[in-house]
């Protein structure tokens, strides 16, 4: 009976996740040398929480929660999705820099998986928006949002948040690999988020919102991670529709999406990183 541990004996799976852990802290070793691009990563949400907290806020009702208090509370699951959704350009801008300079060349001469090379930039961006998450927690807390449904629930949301951010970073790595630069990655990872994050109950109640427009904003995925951030933190969460699906199963409808679109985007980017360095 062959005994051989060498390298053909090696557990394909094993050596997929050893590599993608090598490359993750790769990409997190990069945050220390480049502080400004955790700077801007947090200000962009801080802003949001301010303009929409005390900007808009007072101009924007919420249906059975009156008081700006309570617009507060609705908003920070909203500003919570957009910033793990808008994790998708931190994926497409860093992939294609890495196809721009050839890294990614290098990486196809060396014995790695081909899957652990994406993966391990998924990971390390997730820890990243992790921390994140965590700034914008703290800056909720600040403007006076809190939870209400116990810890518990709440790490429940945390979890489904980054599930969801996991989800849309395998959506920015089928971009990064797709597009021409960095530059064109940019602008095709977010051009087509704005829509849909403002098209959603995001930041706006959909009961506030035109009757044709109610249902695709109550189906729409980030609504669905709203709603169950909401649910699970105890915050206003209005419906126009309360007797539908997404009003009465948030937390179900947003595992359904998360798990749809890991499903289709991560074979997707997957097959694109081996057709871009198979010539």
């Amino acid at each position: 009976m062959s005994t051989t541990t060498g390298p053909d004996r090696v557990n394909p799976f094993g050596r997929a996740l050893s590599d993608a852990g090598i490359l993750a802290w790769r990409s997190l070793k990069r945050i220390p040398r480049t502080p400004d691009m955790l700077i801007y990563a947090t200000i962009q949400p801080i802003m949001f929480v301010l303009l929409f907290a005390y900007v808009f806020g007072n101009a924007i009702p919420i249906p059975g929660f009156p008081g700006a208090r309570a617009y507060r509370e609705f908003l920070m699951s909203g500003i919570f999705a957009q910033t793990m959704a808008f994790a998708v350009a931190s994926a497409s801008v860093g992939l294609a820099d890495d196809m721009s300079k050839g890294l990614i060349d290098r990486f196809r001469s060396l014995p790695m998986a081909r899957s652990g090379v994406i993966a391990g930039r998924v990971i390390g961006d997730l820890v990243f928006n992790t921390f994140v998450m965590i700034v914008m927690v703290i800056c909720g807390f600040i403007v006076g949002w809190r939870w209400h449904n116990g810890f518990g629930q709440a790490l429940a949301a945390f979890a489904i948040l980054l599930l969801f951010a996991f989800a849309m970073l395998w959506v920015g790595a089928l971009i990064g690999l797709s597009v021409g630069g960095p530059e064109v990655a940019a602008s095709a990872g977010l051009i087509w988020l704005f829509p849909l994050t403002f098209l959603s109950n995001a930041f706006v109640p959909t009961p506030n919102l035109p009757s044709g427009l109610q249902p695709v904003a109550e189906w729409n995925p980030i609504s669905a991670i709203v709603a169950a951030c909401r649910h699970l933190f105890g915050n206003p969460s209005p419906f126009a529709s309360p007797e539908g699906f997404p009003a009465q199963h948030p937390v179900l409808l947003s595992l359904l999406w998360c798990l749809a679109i890991i499903l289709v985007f991560a074979p997707l980017a997957v097959r694109k990183y081996r057709s871009a360095t198979s010539h």
